[in-house]
């Protein structure tokens, strides 16, 4: 990463998120850093750094929350038709 203060990874990070859409756990594994880096930098530190690309960091991230229950409710979905199908061979 280009950055060499706390301040420059933040806003480095919310861009990052935003031009791909990203999820915090994306963005950490993109990167090889925890979450709660991530979550930190981009919903307190980068509110106080730069405003205006926070609302959008946090546009994304509200979409990837609302999205996530489908995601979950999918791969409950597939793993009991899976069991059923192991069922049915057995």
């Amino acid at each position: 990463m280009n950055y060499t203060t706390i301040e420059e990874r933040s806003v480095f990070l919310g861009k990052y998120i935003v031009h791909n859409k990203e999820t915090v756990r994306g963005a950490a594994k993109a990167f090889g850093i925890s979450k709660s880096t991530v979550h930190i930098d981009v919903t307190q530190r980068l509110k106080k750094i730069n405003p205006q690309l926070w609302k959008q960091v946090r546009s994304v991230l509200d979409e990837n929350k609302a999205e996530r229950h489908i995601r979950g409710g999918q791969a409950t979905k597939h793993k009991y038709e899976t069991l059923k199908e192991i069922e049915n061979q057995g």
